[in-house]
């Protein structure tokens, strides 16, 4: 292992340049790029600030391993970029040598945005006057990202300092000639120090140091399934990867397709955003239909024969988990992700429709009962979102054996001392902001969840607005302090929540009126629909709190067949 050291500028400038030694790139075992722009902008305020970047870990090697480009243009959230659709085809017939980073890519994909690129058409931008004061995080000069026609000085493109073929004065000389306004000879000081510093910073040869894996004149030490080792090995250390990303380079490093293969599963089963299931989602399901028990373990995906499996097995592994997909969509109340706080719990059902998958094609009406109330059960009660929910997936996929038997899931539940018992308490306590609200919500209303747009779904409105609630006051008991009357629990609860169609509650239409004006001219079957009380007095302002009892007394009238007694909750 040798070590080289360049300035940021060099390296940079190595990243997706075949002309320059091979170039830098990065190996497909590598999982997404997810920085913010927050974290980008801090990076480079660290830089700056003089704070070490440390080592990278490259491999360099002429091994057939897929390879993709970094990122220099960064489109919305990178986390949903197609990793698939930067890959580099190479010549097998004519290896050449390259350089892949094993650690590292988080830093260099931003000092390449940050440098030669854009996060979503905005670029990094200085703002030149900053670097005297230290603001509340650490950060002590001001690094933002920006649309182009929103550049002007303060706000300086920062590529534009560092890639200057000029000498440094002169940088300074053109920044100040942007400035609108004769600058006072102290700020026009700082601004001359702050581009040397730039200068110097980003041109020292010793800016970042490379610790080089050397695959081509040492093949034998560091061979792809030993350099994979290495990456789980430093990665494992830090929150740099998830346990799921280390397990998925194990079998990225088995199967060449297996990225691009995931990617389109996911396309298909999120259709345009309506879901938002994830890589963790797809291995754990593969995991149990394979024998494997869900609980990760690196041994498993150590085990080439559980890698093979995988591969061998992709089609119909798939082919099981889209019939569940399409099974939720069409015959449940699950219309969208928000209605599904944990998709675990698919993953008892995935397993069956796997192991018996001509009975899930001609599932009869009382399975899809009792699938229906296995699903409202669990995840209102969020059995599936605590720490030994492995163990429960395990129990409960082995309870299915020729059938879905909706008791023997229950009891592989129970076993762990959970209830799935639904209390008038717990049903009211899903109020805005809950990760259950949307669930119920769907049980209640009958309104589309498929818009074309995201924007276009229906939205969880206050009846009682906040900002009217939040301005209601009340004295402290010595009758000398006003104290909020309404606090937040109380604003959000249940009974405060309605669901309104996009265009109720968009501007000019619900916003924040009051439900004495909002319901005025609604007919019977509005206020049926939505359980409003008929008394209108109740309406007003001054009877928040009437309203609400009478509310919730109509919301467990509806929901009577989920609930259970205190007595029985108890006891269960």
């Amino acid at each position: 292992m040798g070590t080289q050291s360049f300035s940021l500028r060099q390296i940079v400038n190595k990243l997706n340049n075949d002309t320059d030694d091979g170039g830098l790139w990065l190996p497909d075992i590598q999982r997404h790029f997810v920085w913010s722009e927050k974290q980008i902008c801090h990076l480079f305020d660290s830089i700056l600030q003089g704070y070490p970047i440390n080592t990278l870990l490259i491999w360099k090697t002429k091994e057939p391993v897929k390879r993709r480009k970094f990122i220099d243009r960064c489109a919305g959230d990178p986390k949903k970029m197609k990793l698939s659709e930067f890959f580099v085809k190479d010549d097998p017939d004519n290896p050449k040598s390259r350089h892949l980073v094993l650690d590292g890519q988080q830093r260099l994909q931003s000092l390449y945005i940050g440098l030669q690129g854009a996060y979503d058409g905005k670029e990094l931008c200085l703002d030149i006057k900053s670097g005297e004061k230290v603001a509340s995080d650490g950060a002590k000069y001001s690094f933002s990202f920006c649309l182009p026609e929103h550049i002007i000085f303060p706000k300086i493109r920062f590529r534009t300092i560092v890639y200057s073929d000029k000498d440094w004065s002169e940088t300074v000389d053109d920044i100040l000639k942007s400035a609108e306004e004769e600058l006072p000879q102290e700020e026009k000081r700082r601004i001359s120090n702050l581009v040397s510093r730039i200068s110097q910073v980003f041109t020292n040869e010793n800016g970042i140091f490379c610790q080089i894996l050397d695959g081509v004149d040492k093949p034998h030490l560091y061979p792809p399934d030993e350099v994979a080792e290495i990456f789980i090995r430093v990665n494992s250390g830090g929150t740099t990867l998830s346990k799921s990303d280390l397990l998925f380079t194990l079998l990225v490093s088995a199967w060449d397709d297996v990225i691009k293969e995931t990617e389109k599963i996911l396309d298909e089963i999120n259709d345009g955003g309506r879901f938002n299931f994830d890589r963790d989602f797809i291995l754990k399901t593969c995991l149990t239909l394979l024998d494997q028990k869900a609980a990760y373990r690196v041994e498993k995906f150590r085990n080439p024969k559980v890698l093979k499996d995988i591969r061998e097995n992709w089609a119909n592994i798939s082919d099981a988990i889209k019939k569940v997909i399409d099974y939720l969509t069409k015959d449940t109340f699950i219309r969208c992700s928000e209605a599904l706080p944990s998709d675990q719990v698919l993953i008892p059902l995935v397993n069956y429709s796997y192991r018996f998958s001509t009975e899930w094609k001609n599932i009869k009406e009382e399975q899809k009962i009792a699938i229906n109330d296995y699903l409202v059960r669990v995840l209102l009660t969020r059995s599936l979102s605590k720490s030994h929910a492995d163990s429960i997936i395990d129990r409960m996929v082995d309870s299915i054996k020729a059938k879905f038997d909706k008791e023997k899931m229950f009891q592989a539940i129970r076993a762990d001392g959970l209830s799935l018992a639904i209390t008038e308490e717990q049903l009211l306590g899903m109020g805005y902001g809950s990760s259950q609200i949307h669930l119920l919500f769907n049980l209640w209303y009958d309104f589309n969840y498929r818009p074309r747009f995201n924007g276009n779904k229906p939205q969880v409105d206050h009846i009682f607005p906040q900002s009217k609630l939040a301005e209601l006051r009340m004295p402290n008991a010595e009758g000398k302090m006003l104290l909020t009357k309404y606090r937040q629990p109380i604003r959000d609860q249940l009974a405060n929540c309605m669901l309104l169609t996009a265009e109720e509650n968009g501007f000019g239409d619900k916003s924040d009126k009051l439900p004495e004006e909002w319901f005025a001219n609604k007919d019977e079957s509005y206020l049926d629909k939505h359980l409003i009380p008929k008394d209108k007095e109740l309406w007003k302002l001054d009877n928040f709190e009437k309203f609400i009892e009478a509310r919730k007394q109509l919301i467990i009238k509806k929901f009577v067949y989920l609930l259970v007694s205190e007595e029985k909750s108890d006891s269960e």
